[in-house]
């Protein structure tokens, strides 16, 4: 494996130091080595787009109704960080990785199994999914556990329309993702750094929740690879590595799942994985974020630090589903 050394890397690749430190101990282990003001921001959200409109990947487009009493009004992260700066360990470790190398993933033909706890479990074709309920635009603030953040036009809509379609019995208590194994196309599984095929988890209630975002696509077209096609989570009150990509099957179960980063490191991250600026399992602060795209050159690594809000900022929304509990002790 080719370990590159300081002056090998673009300067656009290099993590915050907060992060770097606490991520370093685990790739390390696992062998690898290595908002917005209110003022201007519909001009900025012009600018975000404009250089490439209509069509800013020249992918398909997705026609979808805007959610706006679901969507925040800040200023939307331009397309091309969003599509060249991400976490996609099925790529590649470095946030440039995925962009490069997920060309060769095949979205076509795509089958997503639902099974489990329900009443009618069945396979679906993408397009079975793509037609299952109206496409939404919804704009959400998204949130990487590395203290970075984007704003993002998402499209697709809520997963509780597919698990009602399904009929989950009485004993679904969770919800479980389970993305594509095929290292062929993914040459990120070829590294230990996680047990794959990825998985990740909701409790039913957060599954169901109307800001939990089956999604197909952004700025208008079809998912680009990097970020996750053809259909990945969004979930915005919680840290991006939730988001689970490339779903091939979805399970209703009465246990919770271990998800791929509790196996992987059990201390740093829960099965919760709320955004909470007061607990820092990663042995970095997350009482602050950096906005990609923001801070001018290096894709906003110099952009001005802001504080982090708890649930990131859709507490009203969905402090409910954790009443009672200690958010320190299930993070």
């Amino acid at each position: 494996m080719l370990i590159k050394k300081p002056r090998d890397i673009a300067s656009s690749e290099i993590t915050p130091r907060e992060a770097f430190r606490g991520r370093r101990r685990f790739l390390a282990a696992a062998g690898l080595g290595a908002a917005a003001a209110a003022a201007g921001i519909a001009t900025r959200r012009a600018a975000a787009i404009a250089p490439d409109a209509p069509h800013p990947g020249g992918l398909p487009a997705l026609p979808a109704r805007k959610k706006a009493e679901l969507s925040t009004l800040e200023a939307l992260t331009p397309y091309k960080d969003v599509t060249t700066y991400n976490n996609f360990y099925e790529f590649g470790t470095s946030k440039r990785d995925p962009a490069e190398y997920a060309g060769r993933l095949r979205t076509r033909p795509w089958t997503v199994v639902v099974e489990g706890e329900a009443l009618k479990p069945r396979s679906f074709g993408i397009e079975d999914l793509l037609k299952l309920a109206p496409m939404e635009e919804r704009i959400y603030r998204h949130r990487c556990v590395e203290a970075w953040s984007m704003v993002v036009p998402w499209i697709g809509y809520p997963l509780s329309s597919l698990l009602r379609a399904v009929q989950p019995t009485g004993k679904a208590k969770y919800v479980e993702f389970v993305t594509l194994l095929d290292p062929a196309q993914m040459p990120g599984q070829s590294n230990p750094v996680l047990q794959w095929p990825y998985r990740e988890g909701l409790r039913m209630d957060e599954a169901m929740h109307p800001l939990t975002l089956l999604t197909f696509g952004l700025y208008g077209e079809v998912l680009p690879n990097q970020d996750g096609a053809p259909l990945r989570m969004v979930i915005p009150w919680k840290y991006g590595f939730k988001g689970a990509k490339s779903i091939v099957r979805i399970r209703l179960v009465e246990q919770q799942p271990v998800t791929s980063w509790m196996r992987a490191v059990p201390d740093w991250y829960g099965f919760y994985s709320n955004v909470n600026p007061h607990v820092s399992p990663q042995n970095w602060s997350q009482a602050t974020e950096r906005r990609i795209g923001q801070g001018g050159a290096f894709g906003g690594l110099f952009a001005p630090r802001v504080p982090t809000q708890m649930f990131n900022g859709y507490g009203d929304q969905v402090a409910r589903l954790y009443a009672g509990m200690d958010l320190s002790k299930y993070f």
